[in-house]
């Protein structure tokens, strides 16, 4: 049966949520993911005999569900768990979330059917067929549930999930790529659930060798587990404070890694407490007692090869505050270790709330290095909930910016050494000396509120526009005096005048040519989708391809097209590619009936329902909604619905329009109200009672035309319900008789390349309102002189004189 992968992910943290109960998401969560790790062991080594995981007889999820109902349900999946453990060396790790736990799980029968419960979800997912390129099932699963957990487990709770987009971008901007060997290594001093390794590992396509340390023992075992749940069960992750007691060390040397990577605990005042060997870390000056955040970035530098490069999420004091700090940064500048700085957006992360930076370091050729490349990445986000998130488009463009030193107006910018070591900035990098974000300012002029015309320096500033649509300024605007210009036309008339130029026109076709020509590049690639398509690599190749296409479109902004695209990926086209992966072309495409799962909260809005009230069927068309469908097949059909839809709702206005009319006070149709309402037995009912009384023949008549107009609306209504009918049983029948051709035109014709066509159109017709919003409030402004409002006023001063001289007041 087709699902999609979104459903998929929000029952399973519906029903999770449910049967959490009382507890703390973040205790929660260890129960949650223990019988994911055992449900994946389980399903992997039945279809993969080289799996590094044993699992033993007594010792799988399959002998988990045989315990559904069993009143020691809970002290068996201990014992159970504690085989798989046992048989692998994992004591300790997967086996630290009690099962038993009457406190959190309820006594007796609340506890048995919790559990049976919980077993029942995860014993219905499959995932033998787990991909390892971080496009299956489990990955994504895990991803959602971890996000989910971060979010319900609060500020002091969250710090152990470093959020998917962020840590895309430090594994991008480190370094790591398709030439990075397996034998390379990647390190995380504070690696909490791995999420963050797992991420650079992502990057690595032949592989990488991974190391980490986690202090925290419950976390740390949920590292032990995500690695082996994403196939990387050699991950050397330790557990211990970092600082206190490295693990990573070669003799009395720490050791040395080719990359690394950190979201390290934010200003820690305990970070000494306990602290012996400082194994060298702080040659360049030692950290504030009572501020733990340079101790992490100098072990990081400690712990790089000759030649390695790390990227450090920080809190921003670190770029500007003084006394030990401020040393320290001096001396890393000196050395030219300090790569980049790339300033995030505030509410990212679940442990805090504050803005945080990126650190870039890199060992390789750091005394050659004459300056800092900077961003300020602080504007580009989107809000979800109640956190930030990176979106699509500002994590491939603080990449590309970044790895290509790009250099953009109030975003970043290759900040010389020496400008950083001037006395005025003493060493500081705090962003904004060097990169101005802010919008310019607004900027009234007095000379036009005197004496009237637009200021030609701010039509100047529109020059995007005029670059685009050459002509289209000398339409809109006249020469008023040397610096200042007239609308030739009114501010209402703008907008229709900028959409219906001959330029603006052509540049919105061009645009549109060139989403087809993209797709039309793709468009075999897409066709070809089977059960070997890596979703990851697909959507990469497409979307750079989109974003290099736009490059150089003037106006439109290539990352806001490539937005587009990647916002329709993530919520309609992944969840299309998954389904027809998994179940083909034409197994995908078929109706299903709808789902109604109350175990776990699942209940599906249908696409179509054939019959109604108790013998109607619900349907669900996960690949190809039915209006594509209709709108390909039917539209004659569709029309005279519509036709009769329309006619309904005149004979419905009809009623209302009339009854509005007569049911006023001392009308033909007072009588017949009920609760300011006359309905058809409303009417009928006084009706009979005014024949009977001898009532006035003109209520009588009022009350006869009422019912036929009622009598007209049921006509029309149910005739639009018939045809309505007939149509959704055709179009059902159709989804029976399509042909493999048909249902990939459907879905790649008229689905994918008309919505992604349609969302980038609404990019260009978004720059038009910009552009005329700014020419109207510019209008608008200047559109008074002093000289004229001071005319204005003395007029109106003057009448007021003579009004009080009349009233006999001097």
């Amino acid at each position: 049966m087709a699902l999609k992968k979104s459903d998929l992910y929000s029952s399973l943290w519906r029903s999770c949520d449910e049967l959490r109960g009382g507890m703390d998401a973040s205790q929660y969560k260890d129960y949650i993911l223990t019988l994911l790790f055992v449900k994946y062991v389980t399903d992997k080594a039945k279809s993969d005999r080289n799996s590094l995981i044993d699992v033993p007889a007594g010792g799988s999820f399959d002998d988990v569900t045989a315990l559904k109902g069993d009143k020691e349900i809970g002290d068996k999946i201990n014992k159970i768990i504690g085989k798989l453990a046992e048989a692998n060396g994992l004591e300790k790790v997967i086996d630290l979330a009690d099962f038993n736990d009457e406190e959190k799980l309820g006594k007796g029968k609340e506890m048995q059917d919790r559990l049976s419960k919980l077993v029942t979800i995860f014993a219905d997912l499959d995932f033998r067929g787990s991909r390892a390129e971080g496009d299956d099932l489990l990955g994504d699963a895990y991803e959602y549930l971890m996000r989910h957990f971060a979010t319900e487990s609060g500020k002091s709770k969250g710090q152990f999930y470093t959020p998917a987009e962020v840590s895309r971008v430090l594994a991008k901007v480190v370094g790591i790529g398709p030439g990075t060997r397996q034998d390379h290594t990647v390190y995380d001093p504070t690696c909490g659930s791995g999420s963050l390794l797992l991420k650079v590992a992502d990057e690595a396509p032949r592989g990488i060798t991974i190391y980490g340390q986690e202090k925290d023992n419950a976390t740390w075992a949920l590292a032990r587990m995500n690695m082996i749940l994403h196939g990387n069960e050699d991950a050397d992750i330790r557990k211990g404070d970092t600082i206190t007691s490295p693990q990573l060390i070669t003799g009395t040397q720490l050791r040395t890694f080719d990359f690394a990577v950190a979201n390290p605990p934010f200003s820690i005042k305990s970070w000494s407490n306990g602290l012996e060997n400082e194994y060298g870390r702080f040659e360049f000056g030692r950290p504030p007692e009572k501020n733990g955040d340079y101790a992490f970035l100098l072990h990081i530098l400690k712990s790089l090869k000759s030649n390695g490069k790390a990227a450090v999420i920080l809190p921003h004091g670190v770029l500007f505050r003084g006394n030990a700090e401020a040393s320290i940064r001096r001396e890393l500048l000196r050395r030219g270790y300090i790569k980049g700085i790339i300033g995030l957006p505030a509410n990212l992360f679940y442990g805090t709330g504050i803005p945080a930076c990126v650190i870039i370091l890199d060992k390789e050729n750091a005394q050659a290095r004459t300056g800092v490349f900077m961003i300020d990445a602080s504007r580009g986000f989107i809000k979800d909930g109640n956190k930030n998130r990176l979106r699509s488009q500002d994590i491939h463009k603080i990449v590309d910016v970044f790895n290509r030193q790009i250099q953009i107006e109030r975003y970043s910018r290759m900040v010389p050494l020496h400008e950083i070591a001037d006395p005025k900035n003493d060493y500081s990098l705090n962003i904004p000396r060097y990169v101005d974000s802010s919008e310019p300012e607004d900027i009234q002029d007095l000379h036009a509120h005197m004496d009237g015309g637009i200021p030609d320096r701010d039509l100047d500033a529109l020059s995007g526009y005029w670059e685009a649509f050459p002509s289209l300024r000398a339409m809109l605007f006249k020469p008023n005096r040397p610096g200042y210009s007239d609308l030739t036309i009114g501010v209402t008339e703008v907008q229709q005048t900028v959409l219906d130029s001959d330029e603006f026109q052509k540049f919105a076709t061009d645009v549109r040519a060139r989403v087809d020509d993209w797709f039309a590049a793709h468009r075999p690639m897409l066709q070809a989708l089977n059960a070997d398509t890596a979703p990851k690599d697909l959507i990469t190749r497409i979307s750079d391809d989109l974003l290099a296409r736009f490059k150089d479109t003037p106006l439109l902004d290539e990352y806001d097209v490539y937005e587009q695209l990647m916002t329709y990926w993530h919520s309609v086209m992944h969840d299309d590619v998954f389904l027809t992966m998994n179940e083909g072309w034409l197994d995908a495409a078929k109706p299903r009936k709808t789902i109604e799962d109350k175990e776990r909260k699942l209940s599906e809005t249908p696409d179509l329902i054939v019959g109604s009230g108790r013998s109607a069927t619900k349907y669900k068309m996960d690949l190809i909604p039915p209006a594509l469908v209709v709108a390909r097949y039917f539209a004659d059909e569709q029309a005279e619905v519509d036709t009769l839809n329309a006619a309904a709702e005149d004979a419905g206005r009809a009623v209302e329009e009339y009854i509005e009319e007569h049911a006023v006070e001392d009308g033909m149709l007072v009588e017949a109200m009920e609760d300011g309402k006359i309905s058809k037995t409303l009417a009928l009912t006084r009706l009979k009672v005014a024949r009977h009384e001898g009532a006035d023949p003109e209520e009588i008549r009022a009350l006869q035309h009422l019912i036929k107009l009622h009598n007209d609306e049921a006509v029309t209504k149910k005739a639009a319900k018939e045809v309505q009918a007939a149509l959704d049983m055709a179009t059902l029948r159709k989804y029976g008789d399509l042909s493999l051709p048909e249902i990939k035109q459907l879905v790649l014709d008229d689905k994918w390349a008309a919505t992604i066509r349609d969302r980038i159109t609404g990019e260009v017709n978004a720059l038009t309102l910009t552009l005329v919003s700014r020419i109207r409030q510019l209008g608008e402004r200047y559109a008074e002189t002093v000289e004229r409002l001071d005319t204005e006023l003395e007029k109106l001063k003057t009448k007021v004189a003579m009004h009080l001289a009349e009233m006999g007041i001097s």
